[in-house]
């Protein structure tokens, strides 16, 4: 039944008007470059993803999601164990819905409608599905943009640096010695990282490692381990860098939620 949803998530077809998926995989794992007639949005109950168009790319932690509108060509992997979901929107309802490529914040209203959705089996909803559907639109419609995200880079040398920095975010090692390792000089990979990415290679590791702290926090992991797992020299100093970034502090930030 699962390869039905697919198939059906896949095809151009305008009923039934959103099919959702939620699926647990255990290890990485890789989707190469395609598109869908219908929008996708996709998002973690736990884990990060990684989504990309030829515009650029985001790293999605859980409790975000990523819209593609219709015909985007995307690709995608996961980084380790995931729970996701995503929910694929017949184009027709696209309309009235974000016409570029978006990372949003998502609700627990949202969330738990895709995940009730993704139990549904039959192509035909009836009223009380249909309406769990209108939810799910009005939910996407309504999400503030996020604007913190992570572009990764295009030079293969550099990925190798980005996503090395993914699995470890709390790894020290200096842009002199990522620089060796890679192959690439010193003052390349620092020039290349902010023409790729917008950001130094400084500031962009410290975006990682929020990620990874939002990945761990909302497991229920305590800041002082968050901290000390990558690699601040305080927990003072990790929430300092959080709240610089987000605004708020990690507390306030899940109460939010």
């Amino acid at each position: 039944m699962i390869q039905d949803k697919f198939a059906l998530a896949a095809s151009d077809s305008d009923d039934p008007i959103v099919v959702a998926l939620f699926q647990g995989h255990a290890e990485h794992r890789e989707l190469g470059t395609h598109s869908h007639a219908r929008g996708q949005l996709s998002g973690l109950r736990r884990g990060l993803l990684t989504m990309g168009t030829d515009a650029g790319a985001w790293v999605v932690p859980a409790d975000h999601a990523v819209w593609l509108p219709p015909h985007y060509p995307h690709y995608g992997w996961t980084h380790g164990a995931v729970d996701g979901w995503s929910c694929y929107v017949a184009e027709a309802a696209c309309a009235t819905l974000p016409q570029r490529p978006r990372t949003i914040r998502t609700s627990a209203l949202l969330r738990e409608a895709v995940i009730r959705a993704s139990e549904w089996q039959e192509q035909t909803l009836d009223e009380q599905q249909r309406r769990i559907a209108m939810v799910i639109l009005d939910e996407l419609r309504a999400a503030p943009i996020q604007p913190f995200g992570l572009p990764m880079p295009r030079d293969s040398r550099l990925v190798l640096v980005a996503n090395a920095l993914l699995d470890d975010p709390g790894n020290r090692r200096g842009v002199d010695e990522w620089a060796r390792w890679s192959g690439i000089s010193e003052r390349t990979l620092s020039r290349r990282f902010v023409a790729e990415t917008g950001f130094t290679y400084t500031a962009w590791r410290q975006r990682a490692r929020v990620i990874r702290a939002l990945e761990m926090l909302a497991e229920g992991q305590a800041v002082t381990v968050v901290a000390l797992d990558l690699g601040y020299d305080s927990v003072s100093a990790f929430i300092s860098l959080f709240k610089r970034t987000l605004g708020v502090t990690p507390s306030a930030y899940f109460q939010r939620t």
